[in-house]
């Protein structure tokens, strides 16, 4: 399989390829982030997911694929501390603000500068039109964050950290993307940086979940935990996966931009699962950052 998707690099097949992963990582990424902010506390459950994939990446990792090459150990060392700043800043997001309403800000700080990064790292090129789907895109995606912020009316007292650290995550999701990108084409077989990663990534946060549990004067039980793990893990693969694959085969900063369409399943599975309200101005918007995204694609 390694050798097929090597070979629809740079190609039209690759580039249909790189669309479809890109959109399914947006729907598991949204599902992710809104299994991440369900009810158990965010960093019990990002403990629970990151334990499931880790181990399940551990023998894949360590006996099927190819082992790293040497030039890749410091690209893993940075991938480990840019995600763990990530994850971090992530779960201070999720426990200060609704899921509904700092999801729309950590999306939309990420593509703008993932695309001037990947310009940088990769000598890409964005059209007029493309920077005009770009600009949609966030125009949809901060209006919505502005609608929430004045609307919202659950935890309003913590609203206004809850939006400066979804600006902190995006920033970090700006850096993994891009670097992540970056150490998936510096390897021969792009399973090997997958199965690494998954491994790598998953040694920090069980450890910090466990102790934060111990501490707890209601300790919720393991038994739904770990299920709760296991799914994310399943998920994580499919949606991290599938968006490191589809810059490796095609635009890193294409594949940013479609990948924020996240915003809108998160704004559907926040109002269909959470029962957070969601008005006609906020489908509005929604609506915009769907066409941003369709602009960007036609627009390359």
């Amino acid at each position: 399989m390694s050798d097929w998707l090597i070979s629809l690099e740079g190609t039209p097949a690759g580039h249909d390829l790189a669309l479809w992963l890109a959109l399914m990582a947006a729907f598991l990424h949204a599902l992710f982030g809104a299994l991440q902010k369900g009810r158990h506390d965010p960093w019990l459950t990002r403990g629970a997911i990151d334990a499931s994939y880790g181990l399940i990446a551990a023998p894949f990792a360590l006996f099927v694929v190819p082992w790293p090459e040497p030039h890749m150990w410091p690209i893993f060392a940075a991938v480990f501390v840019i995600h763990v700043g990530y994850k971090v800043a992530q779960a201070y997001t999720y426990t200060l603000g609704s899921y509904t309403v700092v999801y729309p800000v950590v999306r939309g700080t990420g593509p703008l500068f993932t695309v001037i990064g990947a310009g940088f790292l990769f000598g890409e090129v964005f059209t007029w039109v493309q920077w005009l789907g770009v600009a949609t895109l966030l125009a949809g995606i901060y209006g919505l964050a502005a609608y929430n912020l004045k609307h919202w009316q659950i935890g309003r007292d913590k609203l206004k950290p809850a939006i400066a650290m979804a600006v902190l995550t995006g920033g970090f999701v700006a850096a993994y993307t891009t670097w992540d990108a970056y150490g998936i084409r510096a390897t021969a077989d792009p399973f090997t940086f997958l199965a690494w990663f998954f491994f790598i990534d998953g040694l920090f946060m069980p450890p910090l979940a466990a102790l934060r549990w111990c501490n707890m004067a209601h300790r919720p039980a393991l038994g739904p935990l770990a299920l709760k793990g296991l799914t994310g893990a399943i998920i994580a693969y499919l949606s991290f996966g599938s968006i490191m694959l589809a810059t490796r085969l095609d635009s890193v900063g294409e594949a940013a931009v479609l990948r924020e369409t996240s915003t809108v399943f998160a704004a559907l599975i926040g109002w269909l699962v959470l029962g957070e309200k969601t008005g006609p101005r906020r489908v509005t918007l929604m609506a915009l950052i769907a066409a941003g995204a369709v602009i960007v694609e036609m627009g390359g």
